[in-house]
């Protein structure tokens, strides 16, 4: 069935496009409103508002909502870790935290619009501390516990927070990561606004405090008694939280989304994409510091009335069965994971599945990268052996949730590996040129979006004009996602890497995710980044980082391979100038790829801001990959 024949889909897709008002009230309906709107939409372009006047609270609908309608009882959230550690908090008990947490902020003397810097690992007293500063207008700055020192410091200045809520270690790999150190760094850098930290301990004995600003948790809590706990009625446009992208472009940018588009959105795409009901248990095997926790490990499963599921650590940790087992054991029946974590189920094979029972799972959702064939093939056909779906969607931290995917919850549409599905109702995307002009189907562009919809972020936290010029500005009248892509007869897109990522090989556009899913065909390769490297005739040509499975060695006969896989795959004009054989690629702590990293590497250059990076050593061993090759490269032209 193509996409464009199936009836469902283009009801929606023609009910929010005759007329979007109804439309859109009917979808926010499905949440709790104080006051109603005056009007629905209302924009003078580039900037917006939805659901104007209108006063709701995202965190009363993800709580107070279902205690008042008799749900209390039911398991809102799970919390489980690498080390076998479990707690189960039933709705009404998560919401008796959540107001003991609210009232501890107002103790603190946090109100509306106060910024809070949530700076702790998947944990239930950080989905609190969110679900809390939402409740009391407060608006919450999630920085990752990956991060160090001085990206936590940036993201505490860029958005003024004045309390930093912290815990005193991480669970990884079996080890306690101390996170006290990089707070004591950062917030010893001048200028910084906070005032208070309070500090959840994990191990046995108490952390030192810094008399007069840090607070352990007990403490804190103790000091919220007598302060209010009710919630605040909230404009829809008034700010619920502010999240930094994620970090593969050089200079993070700080994105709002507010209590009203937000919710209608992310509540819609679980009905659409997800298709969450309340007797699910679902597990998005994200972080908090990432949108994708935010939204569908917190509000969106919290909205629908779900259960959550939140893993800290690693999923192959003490051993591959762990991810398994955490299915089997909780059973689950929805899951979104990233492209990384399946490729690396799948450099374990599947035989740490076997003998566990998969039988609850009834669907899996894939983003943050293309999932790329020989990934989404394993995992459907191999792992699961085609009884449950495996569906690949795709959005940005400034969309809230997704904008492109196979509409599961509506009527699936057949899966084309590689492609990302089909725009969602609402959302009017187009590929153009990169001058702004159209282009036909199977040609590369770059997408763009040509109207706003509920869940794109109104603008970025202090950087109203960079809103206007990064997204608005680069092609009039769109808002440019930075991504580039195809579309193939059908309507679906098949997304091929960043815009400023395409190579430009002998007046031919290739995108890099083309190149690399060519690669991952080859039965040695596990991973794989490519980048462009400039050529005298070409203009470009291919340069692959490659990192092997297990017990896989690198070889001038495998860059003859593989260099041959890439040429059959997509033709002569695919032309492979460099193979770099690493163990690991650079990569931000939510698993994407940075290739710009790569590309200042080939360049002799500095990579510029990598806080957001998992591993400096594999900067550097790419660096030592290109100075080997150059050398032998310059020995073999030596005369002899």
């Amino acid at each position: 069935m193509a996409a464009a024949a199936n009836p469902l889909v283009n009801a929606l897709r023609h009910q929010v496009d005759t007329d979007p008002d109804s439309f859109w009230a009917h979808e926010a309906n499905k949440l709790r409103w104080f006051r109603p709107w005056d009007k629905v939409f209302e924009t003078h372009p580039p900037e917006f508002e939805w659901f104007v006047g209108g006063e709701t609270n995202l965190s009363y609908n993800c709580l107070d909502r279902h205690v008042e309608n008799g749900r209390g009882g039911h398991a809102a959230l799970i919390y489980e870790n690498e080390r076998g550690e479990r707690r189960v908090l039933t709705y009404y008990q998560l919401w008796t935290q959540v107001k003991r947490i609210a009232a501890g902020l107002r103790g603190l003397g946090v109100g509306r619009g106060d910024r809070v810097a949530v700076y702790m690992p998947v944990m239930p007293e950080a989905i609190m501390t969110m679900l809390a500063c939402a409740r009391i207008g407060a608006i919450h700055v999630v920085v990752f516990a990956g991060f160090g020192s001085g990206a936590l410091a940036e993201r505490i200045r860029l958005s003024g927070s004045k309390v930093l809520v912290t815990a005193d270690s991480t669970y990884r790999r079996g080890k306690d990561t101390p996170l006290l150190g990089l707070v004591t760094t950062a917030l010893a850098e001048p200028g910084l606004p906070v005032e208070k930290v309070v500090i959840v301990p994990r191990g046995p004995s108490v952390p030192a405090l810094r008399p007069g600003r840090d607070l352990t948790w007990n403490d804190f809590l103790a000091g919220g008694k007598g302060h209010s706990d009710a919630y605040e009625r909230m404009g829809a446009n008034d700010p619920a939280f502010i999240l930094a992208t994620s970090g593969t472009t050089a200079k993070p940018k700080l994105v709002v989304h507010v209590h009203g588009g937000y919710s209608v959105w992310i509540r819609s795409a679980s009905d659409w994409v997800f298709a969450l009901r309340p007797d699910d248990i679902w597990w998005s095997t994200s972080d908090i510091g990432w949108i994708v926790g935010h939204s569908y490990i917190v509000y969106a499963p919290l909205l629908v009335g779900c259960t959550t599921l939140a893993f800290e650590g690693a999923m192959d940790h003490p051993g591959p069965q762990t991810f398994y087992r955490v299915i089997q054991e909780n059973g689950v029946t929805g899951l979104f994971t990233a492209p990384t974590a399946i490729r690396l189920l799948m450099g374990y094979g599947t035989e740490p599945a076997q003998g566990i029972d998969l039988g609850t799972l009834n669907r899996v959702f894939s983003a943050g990268e293309v999932l790329n064939p020989a990934a989404w093939e394993w995992m459907q056909k191999r792992l699961f052996q085609d009884r449950v779906p495996v569906i690949d969607h795709m959005w940005q931290t400034e969309t809230g949730g997704p904008i492109f995917a196979n509409p599961f919850g509506v009527s699936m549409l057949p899966i084309k590996p590689g492609s990302a599905g089909v725009p969602l109702p609402g959302i009017h995307a187009e590929v153009r040129s990169p001058e702004g002009g159209p282009i036909a189907p199977k040609e590369k562009g770059i997408v763009v979006l040509t109207q706003p919809f509920p869940g794109l972020t109104p603008t970025l936290w202090g950087e109203r004009e960079r809103w206007k010029t990064d997204y608005w500005m680069r092609i009039p009248g769109c808002y440019t996602t930075g991504d580039a892509a195809y579309t193939d007869d059908d309507g679906y897109y098949f997304f091929t890497g960043r815009a400023d990522e395409i190579l430009k090989i002998a007046g031919h556009r290739i995108g890099t995710i083309e190149v690399e899913s060519a690669l991952l065909r080859h039965h040695s390769v596990g991973e794989v980044a490519v980048v462009g490297k400039p050529d005298e005739l070409r203009g470009e040509v291919i340069s692959a980082f490659v990192a092997l499975k297990r017990g896989e060695t690198g070889s001038p006969a495998l860059k003859t391979q593989l260099t041959r896989t890439v040429r059959d795959e997509m033709g002569p004009v695919a032309v492979v100038g460099d193979i770099y054989f690493v163990s690991r690629l650079p990569k931000t702590r939510s698993g994407k790829i940075m290739r710009r990293v790569l590309k200042s590497v080939l360049q002799d250059r500095d990579p510029g801001d990598i806080s957001s990076i998992e591993d400096e050593g594999s900067v550097e061993e790419a660096r030592k990959a290109w100075k080997q090759m150059r050398a032998e490269v310059a020995g073999s032209a030596a005369p002899t």
